[in-house]
């Protein structure tokens, strides 16, 4: 080999090498989110043979994201086969549910202008094209003999069809000269806006109610059940198919109503009868019958802000409660989710939020410990079991990974990953694993946290850091996929998420310790919880700390910058509070500060102006980058405006980004241009102040 050949030969082996490190050291940029593939509902048949689910793709070049009904074959417990496609790939379909003998499978699919989306196709022969049931048009509920189906609709003689009906209200005292030229709205009510609906609420007068309907799964004409002034929803059918139970809250109409008034009801089919279940004081919601039909189990929470729990009560012939209703999780800490039955008719299962993870849990009917199902730093969905109780489908994500599909047994043993829709796009990125960090507050309270180092990350290197803050303030943080920390540790950050107090996942006291005190007393535990991070991670520069957060996470990002503006050097603040009194009188949630606060601005006017960033607005010194939906009726945009003005007043660099056509919810179910334009609007803003001389 001659000398040149040599060299030539080190170069490209050096090249080659240096692309290789480089291509492995890609971590995830804001437009991945094109190649995430999004999987949910999973329904797992009576027998265990097959699981529905839906796989959601990003259609990048339509600004748009496409649902399809998938299906996994399984024998033993086991993958038969790879997951397909089971309907039409040119239509959008969601919401799988199966007959009780597994034979149908019904999907919310609209198909042209048909507004009937309700569809049904038969698993086994003869198969064929998706078909509709005549009559039916809303999502089915089959009796336990699947000879009739039970669904809640607004009767169709109620329907409104005019598109104006209820922009004046009835009870307005002006006038107009000339109805057909005011295409405004008169407004009496309160509730005459929703997050999430661009267009205003009409008048309640003409908001009719859903009623419960019957159908045979023939099809036919339905029989309306039931003819009462609050909507029906929340369906089950007794063991025995001759009666309906459900909740409705009759108050609900009630704008100034603020107790908990959900009860339940059941409705003898065949005198039509309907009768309160249980006299108690709070919500009522959730009726699950076990499979003999002996027991109900239900969800109770008493007032807003106490604890919701489980209760039992035997159900006599009569299909009323025939004897004490016991409380089965008085002595648990945590808030149970979605409640079922295991076939055993012995054990009530739920699901519930824990340290940062979901999972499934048990208690016996005649009561005892709750007992955890499910393990591991991880969030589980969408559980179904099979008839006989035997396997259970789920999706799962972590820190690292967005949700795929899961088979196991009952008692979670045996589990196996049935879908791997993202393997292979992630494979060529470099993702870090959340690193689980605790401190202990003054008042002796432990919160917990996790660490993301950036990507490529090298010991005794200095890198910036971005303290991430989640909204509610009763969310939580977690092991669960979010991409926003994976894109900046991807831009060289360390990414810290803790879970203050009041976060939810860990016990009642916890999640409203803050009541009366937002970010009185949560901020102790975000700036106790960076110096807890500083010691541990030496390699963060205390110079170079950013934060952001959205919601109540934007409220903090406010009131931290504004409180200890020493310590944070850029800030990026989404769909944000920054004026409490403002905010009460435009956003659609003011039960919320209502109960948080102790009452209305002018009951407590002192606290109102006391937690509001405003108020010492003129500390901050951050850089600063806000992002607000235009249609964001919980957080309205006008508090974005205030903190815009009053920062760029005292000249602190600042830029407003102002979403069109979105809501609250823009982050997460925004349209995709939008959302993936936010992701690298925050990672280049941060960029430019944290990792760049300025």
């Amino acid at each position: 080999m001659t000398k040149l050949s040599q060299i030539l030969l080190l170069l490209f082996i050096s090249t080659f090498c240096l692309t290789f490190y480089l291509h492995a050291q890609t971590g995830i940029q804001p437009e991945d989110y094109y190649k995430t593939v999004f999987v949910g509902s999973s329904e797992i048949s009576p027998n265990g043979d097959l699981i529905a689910f839906t796989k959601t793709v990003v259609k990048e070049e339509d600004n748009s994201r496409h649902t399809e009904v998938w299906m996994q074959k399984i024998r033993n417990g086991r993958a038969d086969g790879e997951p397909f496609r089971f309907t039409d790939p040119s239509v959008q379909s969601s919401n799988p549910q199966w007959s009780p003998d597994g034979e149908l499978l019904s999907i919310q699919s609209r198909r042209g202008d048909d507004s009937n989306t309700v569809r049904f196709i038969r698993v086994t022969a003869p198969g064929g094209e998706a078909f509709q049931i005549e009559g039916l048009d809303q999502t089915p509920v089959w009796s336990p003999d699947g000879e009739k189906i039970a669904f809640t609709r607004v009767p169709k003689d109620q329907e409104v069809e005019e598109d104006r009906s209820g922009w004046i209200a009835p009870d307005a005292i002006t006038t107009t000269l000339d109805s057909a030229r005011f295409d405004g709205r008169v407004i009496t009510q309160m509730r005459y806006k929703s997050d999430g609906r661009s267009s205003w609420l009409p008048h309640p007068s003409v908001n009719p109610k859903r009623q419960l309907h019957i159908i045979s799964a023939d099809g036919g004409e339905p029989e309306i059940i039931t003819d009462l002034p609050y909507h029906v929803g929340q369906i089950e059918w007794s063991a025995d198919g001759s009666r309906i139970y459900f909740s409705g809250d009759p108050e609900e109409d009630d704008e100034y109503n603020t107790d908990l008034t959900r009860n339940l009801y059941v409705t003898d089919l065949e005198s039509g009868e309907t009768t309160i279940l249980i006299e108690m004081d709070g919500n009522q919601s959730s009726p699950q019958i076990s499979e003999n039909g002996s027991y109900l189990a239900f969800s109770h929470t008493e007032e807003r802000g106490a604890e919701t729990d489980v209760m039992v009560v035997q159900i006599g012939n009569d299909g009323m409660p025939a004897g004490e209703i016991a409380n089965l999780t008085s002595d648990w800490d945590l808030s149970p989710g979605n409640i079922h039955w295991t076939p055993n008719n012995r054990t009530v299962r739920f699901t519930a939020q824990i340290r940062g993870n979901n999972h499934l849990f048990e208690v016996n009917h005649s009561g005892g410990d709750v007992r955890q199902v499910t393990l591991g730093d991880r969030r589980l969905s969408s559980i179904s079991t099979t008839s006989d109780g035997r396997y259970m489908a789920y999706t799962s994500t972590d820190a690292t990974t967005p949700d795929e599909l899961f088979i196991s047994r009952n008692n979670g043993n045996q589990e196996v990953q049935l879908s791997r829709f993202n393997e292979e796009w992630m494979a060529d990125r470099s993702i870090n694993p959340a690193e689980q960090i605790t401190w202990t507050v003054e008042d002796g309270t432990e919160i917990e946290g996790w660490v993301i180092k950036p990507v490529g990350h090298e010991e005794g290197e200095s890198y910036p850091m971005i303290l991430k803050i989640h909204g509610g303030p009763h969310s939580y943080y977690g092991n669960t996929w979010f991409q926003t920390f994976h894109v900046l540790s991807a831009s060289g950050f360390f990414v810290f998420y803790p879970n203050p107090r009041g976060s939810s996942s860990y016990g009642h006291e916890f999640t409203y310790a803050t009541k009366e005190q937002w970010g009185l007393m949560d901020e102790e535990d975000f700036m106790t919880g960076l110096d807890a991070v500083f010691e541990k991670y030496p390699d963060v520069d205390p110079e170079r700390v950013g934060v952001s957060g959205g919601s109540y996470g934007g409220f903090m990002t406010n009131w931290l910058t504004a409180r200890f503006p020493d310590r944070f050097a850029a800030a990026n603040t989404s769909r944000s509070i920054s004026n409490w009194k403002s905010w009460y009188g435009a956003s659609d949630a003011q039960g919320l500060t209502e109960f948080e606060f102790g009452g209305a601005p002018w009951e407590e006017r002192e606290l109102y102006r006391e937690l509001s960033p405003i108020n010492y607005v003129e500390n901050v010194t951050a850089p600063t980058l806000i992002i607000h939906s235009e249609e964001d009726w919980r957080t309205p945009v006008a508090d974005a405006e205030q903190w815009y003005i009053s920062l760029k007043k005292m000249e602190v660099p600042v830029e407003f980004i102002r979403y069109p056509r979105s809501s609250h919810g823009l982050s997460r179910t925004g349209e995709p241009w939008l959302l993936v334009d936010r992701l690298e609007r925050i990672r280049s803003w941060f960029d430019y102040w944290l990792n760049e001389e300025n």
